[in-house]
């Protein structure tokens, strides 16, 4: 280029001079906001959590079982998903909302539950549950979540749900569910595939065991994130909020929690306690699914834990239509496991789903961001969800079904 020819680009003004004089302020965004604003989707938001916290938490939340087969296979599954659009409808408006479990829901999409989760941003569940709130949505606090039901509902008053682990102590279980009914919760949300913990690589390699066992390589990874620890040593500690009341250390309170022996007869005897609301989450099979309902299950989730559990599971978005057709309206059909975009919200209803669970993609928005992090999360989801209904020509998430197909 010539001298001249830059001297003469030099003098054209750039948008950033002309904008003041016409009037125009360019937004400051704080750097949370901005990094935030910078993430369209939600792999997008993954992408800023791993750079914000250490490796070790990042693939508590990412990782999953052995070979990490289930996982991989569910995110397969949602992309051979196809819509069968209709064109020169109306969608000019579209309306996302719909009824989970006799209440109204903005969205068909429930904030499922976490254990550890002020490990990966010291707002946790309280910053969960106001996000799910504000965006009118159910969240279930788990029992291995690190604020108690209390003080959640003091905090965050919502549709908030209450996570359970029938234990091999039957009195513990009951001090639980009277401390969820005292808190004001109305849903009880039973996980029944946990019989033993599920084999997390990622975890043992990273040392994030019960107790812990962290290596040299985890803790200067904790020392190259000083935000997260300084966030971590200058709030509450992170405990199992639920379990304060208990005696026992922490690997001998989770050895408790987890019973190999249940049987559709504790599933019974929970019922008859919990006069409340009942959803069974981690339902693999037909038959299973069958029989929850017939022992007075109010809703289930076909899911298999995130991969977390058992790998080589079935698939759960495969399975779907076989169970809700199974279940036949006697009882809501919620879908968990791989779902990452609004859109799959969209197949899982397509297919027979009443509304989805997610655990891993609101995690990944509350470390990027904290709060905001799940608000930007839940904003992404519902636009996709928005633009696929009118790019499908349905103005209603009822009208989905019959519209997806898996190939």
């Amino acid at each position: 280029m010539s001298t001249n020819r830059r001297r003469i680009r030099r003098r054209i003004p750039t948008w950033g001079a002309i904008a003041p004089l016409l009037g125009f302020r360019r937004p400051v965004l704080d750097p949370v906001e901005r990094r935030l604003r910078s993430a369209l989707t939600v792999k997008d938001l993954a992408h800023v959590a791993r750079q914000r916290t250490p490796r070790s938490v990042f693939d508590y939340v990412h990782g999953a079982a052995e070979d990490e087969l289930s996982v991989r296979r569910a995110r397969s599954a949602f992309a051979s998903v196809e819509f069968s659009p209709r064109v020169l409808r109306d969608v000019g408006a579209v309306d996302t909302s719909t009824t989970i479990l006799g209440r109204p829901a903005s969205f068909p999409l429930i904030l499922a539950p976490t254990g550890f989760t002020r490990m990966m941003h010291h707002e946790g569940e309280i910053a969960v549950s106001r996000a799910a709130a504000r965006a009118g949505i159910p969240y279930s606090l788990s029992t291995m979540g690190t604020t108690s039901p209390r003080a959640l509902q003091q905090e965050a008053p919502g549709d908030n749900w209450f996570q359970l682990y029938l234990w091999k102590d039957r009195d513990g279980t009951l001090k639980l569910i009277e401390e969820a009914r005292a808190s004001g919760f109305n849903t009880l949300v039973l996980t029944v595939d946990t019989p033993v913990a599920g084999n997390r690589l990622r975890d043992s390699r990273n040392g994030l065991t019960i107790p812990p066992s962290l290596n040299l390589k985890t803790m200067w990874d904790f020392a190259l994130h000083p935000n997260w620890w300084i966030n971590v040593l200058t709030t509450d500690p992170i405990e199992f909020a639920s379990l304060r009341s208990f005696d026992g250390t922490v690997a001998e309170l989770v050895a408790k929690m987890f019973d190999p022996t249940l049987s559709f007869a504790d599933l019974a005897w929970l019922r008859e306690q919990w006069e409340g609301k009942l959803v069974v989450k981690g339902i693999q099979s037909v038959e299973d699914a069958r029989q929850v309902v017939d022992a007075g299950a109010d809703a289930l989730v076909v899911s298999n834990h995130g991969g977390r559990q058992l790998d080589r599971a079935p698939t759960p978005l495969r399975l779907l239509p076989e169970v809700a057709a199974a279940v036949d309206g006697k009882a809501q059909v919620f879908l968990d496991t791989g779902i990452l975009s609004g859109a799959d919200v969209l197949a899982a209803l397509g297919l027979g789903a009443d509304a989805c669970m997610v655990g891993r993609a609101y995690l990944y928005g509350l470390m990027a961001g904290g709060e905001r992090g799940v608000d930007r999360m839940l904003e992404i989801m519902r636009a996709e969800a928005v633009r696929t209904m009118q790019l499908t020509g349905v103005s209603t998430v009822s009208e989905l079904r019959g519209r997806v197909r898996l190939t």
